[in-house]
Order: C-alpha cells, then sequence, then structure tokens
C-alpha cells in the first residue's frame, strides 16, 4: 500500500469531525490577526484549519488524502465555514510566496519545506508549528522514523528567520509524566 493509501485508510476510519485543535494553536490563539489567509499545511482531518475558520480567517486545508479532504469538506460546509481544501503533496508543491498571513503545521515534518513556508507568509505573518522531537517517553506514541523526529532545539534554527514569538520544548526534564513530551511548538513571525 502507498504511504497516501495508508493514510486514506487511517482517515477512513476517523470521525467525520475533526478533533481538538494543536496545543500550540489553542495556546497562542490570541496572537491570531481578527482577518486575513490562513493554511493548514498537512492538515489531516482539519481540527486547525476548523479553529481558524471559527475566528474569520479565510482558510484553505491541505493534506495528500483525498478521504481526509473529503470528510472535512463535508464538515465544513455542513458548519457553513470559510474552509477550502484541496488534495496536495505540500512537499512537492508548496505554497507560493507572500500567499498567507498564518501557517498551521502540526505533527508533519519536512525539514526542506521550511524556507519555502517562511516565504509564503506575508509580512507580519504567523508561522504556528507543533511536531515531534526525539526525546521519546515510552508512554506517548511518535514516529519511529527519525527522519520526522526533531532533534533538541532544532526547531528553534528551523524557523531561525522569523522573529520567535513563543516557544515550547520541555525535553526530558523534571516530571515526565506532565508537561509537553516529546514534542517542540513554536510560533514565529515574519518581520
Amino acid at each position: 500500500m502507498t504511504q497516501v493509501g495508508v493514510w486514506d485508510a487511517r482517515y477512513a476510519a476517523e470521525p467525520d469531525v475533526p478533533g481538538e485543535a494543536a496545543w500550540v494553536l489553542r495556546e497562542f490563539a490570541h496572537l491570531l490577526p481578527s482577518h486575513g489567509q490562513a493554511l493548514d499545511l498537512a492538515c489531516g482531518l482539519g481540527a486547525n484549519a476548523s479553529f481558524l475558520a471559527v475566528r474569520g480567517l479565510d482558510t484553505t486545508a491541505w493534506d495528500n488524502s483525498e478521504v481526509a479532504m473529503e470528510k472535512l469538506q463535508a464538515y465544513a460546509s455542513a458548519q457553513k465555514l470559510r474552509l477550502l481544501t484541496a488534495v496536495r503533496d505540500v512537499v512537492a508543491h508548496p505554497p507560493e510566496p507572500a500567499s498567507f498571513d498564518v501557517i498551521v503545521v502540526t505533527h508533519f515534518l519536512a525539514r526542506a519545506l521550511f524556507p519555502a513556508l517562511i516565504a509564503a507568509l506575508r509580512p507580519g505573518g504567523l508561522l504556528f508549528y507543533q511536531t515531534f522531537t526525539c526525546e521519546k517517553i515510552a508512554t506517548l506514541k511518535t514516529p519511529s522514523n527519525p527522519d520526522f523526529l526533531l532533534a533538541p532545539n532544532e526547531l528553534l534554527h528551523l524557523c531561525a528567520g522569523l522573529r520567535i514569538l513563543a516557544y515550547r520544548e520541555d525535553g526530558r526534564a523534571g516530571d515526565l509524566t506532565s508537561g509537553m513530551r516529546a514534542r517542540a511548538a513554536c510560533v514565529g513571525q515574519k518581520t
């Protein structure tokens, strides 16, 4: 089965409604503009896209899973959200320069895509990024492929072209049963 087929099968088994938006987006929602163009890149079932659209942003959602995009578009239509979906290989076809005020990426890592993401932000635009780190915790499910895991502080380096407004990476310090474990999150603004 192809990688896209794996994701289609996974999303076919999921509920027809998006889940909860990512921590980084919920925690720093106060930084979102009151209007503008937003992109949820590699969006899955579109929890982040729905979150953005409810807040009045004209939202676009991209994923390579046709099943996920069909479910999200049906949900958005039923909820009357300003949300457009597209089946898109985001690595092969990144967003155009200066095309979005907000870009959200969660649980997806393609390091080579960062320059295009930063270029796709308009001046003052925000990148909300959250994904897995290599500092695994036994009780948390994370990818096994090291290509999809950030090294300590790597997300800071990948976002170096932005003004960092917020960053969190709890690592393995202290009580491993609480906090944001096995993930890093960043909000950066294009100056």
